[in-house]
């Protein structure tokens, strides 16, 4: 696997151990290779992690071993890497890591991290997300190509809303549409805010786009993930790799990019020398956070002039009040005749 060797990332030094260790066996990306791939994009993804709770999505023996997710920070963390307190929805509390330093990403890198899993929230205060996230999953039938239909009309919808999104690649087959927030409402408001604007680009693209729970109900659509915008869930990060045959990552994109781009186009080969011509092109996303008034006042108005209220949450989340059944329609009991 080679001797260790030692990277030199900011003001740090990060020890690499097993640097020619495979990890993405199609390809032939090494640890190494992956280590200095973070180090090539060291400012942009410090800017989508920075002082986030970060879950750690790790894979010691490279993409084609065993996997896990660490949320609990590690117990080897060096003293320059920062943690949060967050807790889960059961109640219960974690320490996580949260980056501020490229260095820190190369060291979790080191510990086999593929792809980074940061909360909407900062560690400042972990209640209060500063960031609404719409997932736009493709459905069986559908592909990038119907995400990124469904992404240029949800373009214009957020801007009716005073909302500016910022879209990338999921690294798959879906897109992803970033507004960052005042932190001014939680979870459940943030939730609900990213209901009413999957149901209002649902209403005006009712056979391209769905915001059914339930699998069996959403056909061959555009799935708006709302719950992505839950406690405890978490998207990976602007210039994640992903853990996937080609080596993907999680691309930032300008709108105008949109049309022309498809998620092969960036990975762990590609993404360094786009980044060296073109730069975090989301590197100005935090500086005008965006207000959920308007996004709230729709959600208002689906409950009280349409009777749209709650959606299911994820199946491990707890029972919330006014939540419909988490119960599968075909499999629903039926009223008796």
């Amino acid at each position: 696997m080679g001797e260790a060797v030692e990277l030199t990332v900011g003001d740090q030094q990060v020890r690499l151990s097993s640097p020619d260790k495979v990890y993405f066996p199609e390809s032939g990306f090494t640890k190494l290779d992956v280590a200095r791939y973070y180090v090539s994009v060291g400012e942009g993804i410090t800017r989508a992690l920075f002082e986030r709770p970060t879950t750690l999505e790790r894979y010691p023996e490279g993409v084609g071993g065993e996997s896990f997710f660490q949320k609990r920070a590690p117990k080897n963390l060096p003293g320059w890497i920062p943690t949060a307190r967050i807790s889960f929805p059961s109640g219960r509390h974690a320490d996580e890591i949260c980056p501020t330093t490229p260095a820190a990403v190369v060291w979790a890198a080191n510990l086999g991290c593929i792809t980074f899993h940061p909360w909407p929230v900062r560690r400042a205060d972990t209640d209060h997300p500063d960031e609404l996230r719409i997932d736009l999953d493709p459905q069986p039938g559908t592909d990038f190509g119907d995400a990124v239909r469904a992404a240029e009309q949800l373009r214009p919808l957020l801007e009716e809303l005073g909302l500016h999104g910022w879209p990338k690649t999921s690294g798959g087959r879906g897109l992803h549409v970033f507004v960052p927030i005042l932190p001014e409402w939680n979870f459940a408001q943030v939730r609900r805010a990213a209901i009413a604007v999957g149901r209002e680009l649902e209403r005006r693209d009712p056979s391209r786009v769905t915001t059914k729970w339930w699998k069996e109900e959403r056909g061959e659509r555009i799935f708006v993930d709302y719950n992505q915008t839950a406690r405890d869930r978490t998207i990976a990060s602007a210039y994640s790799v992903r853990p996937n045959a080609r080596a993907t990552v999680s691309a930032p994109l300008r709108w105008e990019e949109l049309a022309d781009a498809h998620p092969d186009d960036f990975t762990v080969g590609t993404m360094p020398a786009r980044y060296a011509e073109v730069g975090d092109v989301h590197a100005g996303m935090d500086e005008h956070p965006c207000r959920l008034d308007a996004a709230l006042e729709l959600a208002a108005r689906d409950e009280h002039e349409h009777g749209l209220g709650d959606l299911p949450y994820p199946p491990e989340h707890p029972k919330v009040k006014g939540e419909p059944k988490r119960v599968q329609p075909s499999r629903a009991k039926r009223p008796a005749e």
